[in-house]
């Protein structure tokens, strides 16, 4: 016996992409979790955060190179 939670979604998948798409933006927006906008934001304000870091001299740089050979060499085993 199917549950509501299974006609629900047999539903929704009739419906068009468009409309799928806002009903999955809506189920998400009700369990309040951070919306796009919100995680853009949040990255943008961390990007600017790391930025100003680098421009002040508060953080050490690692060339690519040495990261990745360090990575290469831990999982190389």
């Amino acid at each position: 016996m199917p549950t509501a939670a299974d006609k629900v979604v047999d539903e929704a998948l009739e419906l068009p992409a468009e409309a799928r798409i806002g009903l999955v933006d809506r189920i998400l927006e009700s369990l309040n979790l951070p919306t796009r906008p919100d995680i853009n934001r949040l990255w943008a304000e961390e990007a600017e955060r790391r930025v100003a870091e680098v421009d002040g001299g508060e953080v050490e740089l690692i060339p690519g190179e040495e990261v990745f050979a360090k990575i290469r060499r831990k999982y190389s085993r």
